[in-house]
């Protein structure tokens, strides 16, 4: 039913019931609550094409996803669950959601530039920030609102929130040291992704507050999906030196891992530590229990709706505070960190020792 259908219902001009269905204050209130019964028993929506010619507002917010980067790192698992929790958010703000893929080798600033000379979105999420994103600085400059899902090192500030990855490197790394090991390898995400650059960060710091010497070999740059899971802890394992233990920071490496491990010879939780980035679904069947962090996905996907949200809200004001947080990650301790032959307290008594 469009709106001529309803007003003929009625028996009301058009303009009555567009302006009842506004909440114009120039319609009564019981004209208004009759219009909006009428709407809601016979299933009257609005034309959003002639919203948004009138308005210039979409009434959405896009989530630009780039599948190159973010399906390896976090994976269509993490995406789906975070998803749910925007859309809710931005139903209450009469917003909706519009998921935009950006191919595999495509130019993320492209993508971006197309999209907004369309008009797409009113607002946008972005995710897999780079160290130096031209994209951020894109929106920036043409005023135009949106919340990112990682840092960025920019100019000027903005609206973010990130996993808290420091936190989560440093209580593996401080679980491993004092379990006694002293070769720690870390698989971590492709070097231009920003999250790749804090994660090696804390992981220096970490070696350094440990006591640990820092070794570059240690470190594998790559995709961090299953694939690479395996390859990068074949390739660890053939150093003249190897680690004795294992950090993985992508969703689904550690399932690669576990096979690439069990081909040398060795059994994770015995011959080697292991600790994954997140209790993927793809790494809760692998056996030992794998240890790794937890999050409330649909609880930050809400937070980010809020705050895009409010920053599409504020935008036009000149002085508006960005957001910026670190998400909490919640440590599942599982039999995977262990080894025969080193034993360690846990991860809340190193916690306590280092508050001490």
């Amino acid at each position: 039913m469009d709106i001529r259908a309803l007003a003929n219902h009625l028996g009301l001009s058009i303009g009555t019931v567009s302006r009842a269905l506004n909440d114009r204050k120039d319609v009564n209130a019981q004209t208004r609550q009759r219009v909006i019964e009428a709407a809601s028993a016979l299933g009257y929506t609005p034309n959003q094409s002639g919203r948004t010619l009138r308005s210039g507002r979409t009434g959405t917010v896009g989530f630009m996803l780039t599948l190159e980067h973010d399906s390896a790192v976090y994976g269509e698992p993490f995406f789906m669950a975070l998803w749910e929790g925007v859309q809710t958010g931005l139903t209450g703000h009469g917003l909706d959601l519009v998921i935009l893929l950006a191919r595999k080798g495509e130019d993320g600033l492209t993508f971006l530039r197309r999209h907004v000379s369309r008009g797409t979105a009113d607002a946008w999420l972005l995710s897999a920030t780079q160290v130096h994103d031209e994209r951020i600085a894109f929106l920036q400059g043409r005023n135009i609102p949106f919340v990112a899902l990682g840092r960025s090192e920019t100019e000027r500030p903005f609206a973010w929130i990130d996993l808290d990855f420091e936190t989560v490197v440093a209580d593996a790394v401080a679980l491993f040291a004092a379990a006694g090991h002293r070769r720690i390898g870390l698989v971590a995400p492709p070097a231009t992704i920003n999250n790749s650059q804090i994660v090696i960060d804390c992981y220096k710091a970490a070696l350094d507050a440990a006591g640990i010497a820092y070794d570059p070999a240690l470190i594998h740059n790559g995709e961090t999906d299953e694939n690479d899971g395996e390859f990068a802890a074949r390739e660890l394992m053939m150093l003249p030196d190897p680690p004795s233990a294992l950090l993985l920071m992508g969703e689904t490496a550690p399932v690669g891992a576990y096979r690439a491990l069990r081909a040398l010879g060795l059994e994770p939780g015995q011959d080697i530590a292991v600790i994954g980035l997140r209790d993927n679904p793809a790494c809760r069947g692998l056996v030992p229990q794998l240890t790794c962090f937890t999050l409330d996905l649909e609880a930050l996907g809400l937070a980010l709706a809020e705050a895009v949200a409010e920053t599409l809200a504020d935008h036009d004001k000149v002085h508006v505070p960005h957001l910026q947080r670190r998400w909490p990650m919640v440590p599942r301790i599982g039999a995977s960190h262990g080894v025969r032959s080193i034993e360690g307290p846990s991860l809340h008594d190193i916690r306590v020792g280092t508050d001490r």
